[in-house]
């Protein structure tokens, strides 16, 4: 997860304060570097293992080896695409947005009013846990790729920005 804040900072041209801003991303560990020697060390092993039961007289191992060699290949490309989508989560002086970028660069956007907008984590210590923002109804789920805890930490954070923003900010003061 990549958790970028901004307390009070002032953006865009009316210099709308920002009590909230979060990009959220999806862990991916194996970095470039690793998964090249991945790679080649499961390439390596696949071609040498293939080649001694070629010698050996069982010829189909070596294509079934480059089959299975293939398949890592795309199942981590398919993995690293969907690693692109990331959400970014903003609060500001007139409302609270989520903007969610998929993996293909589709893009959908919601709005909350913060004045009624509550955070919710539905279950902390469960891995299947939720974290919903609601308001009027209508909830969104969002870091749905987070781990519990990373869900946890975003709503705890989100909670306090929403609570400096109820008390430094009210809608009759932004008249």
């Amino acid at each position: 997860m990549t958790n970028e804040r901004s307390a009070t900072a002032p953006c865009g041209p009316a210099d709308e304060r920002v009590f909230f801003d979060a990009t959220l991303r999806p862990n991916r560990s194996l970095g470039r570097f690793g998964f090249r020697v991945l790679m080649t060390l499961a390439g390596g092993s696949v071609m040498a293992i293939g080649v001694i039961f070629m010698i050996a007289g069982a010829w189909p191992v070596l294509g079934f080896g480059g089959l299975e060699f293939l398949l890592l290949f795309v199942a981590f490309r398919l993995n690293y695409r969907a690693g692109r989508a990331y959400e970014r989560v903003r609060l500001t002086e007139r409302h609270l947005e989520v903007r969610r970028f998929g993996a293909a660069g589709e893009v959908g956007q919601w709005r909350f009013e913060p004045t009624w907008v509550r955070v919710n984590v539905d279950a902390p210590a469960d891995h299947d846990c939720r974290l919903t923002l609601s308001s009027h109804g209508n909830a969104l789920v969002i870091g749905a790729f987070l781990s519990p805890g990373e869900r946890f930490e975003v709503a705890e954070a989100l909670r306090a920005a929403i609570d400096s923003w109820r008390t430094r900010w009210s809608p009759s003061i932004a008249g």
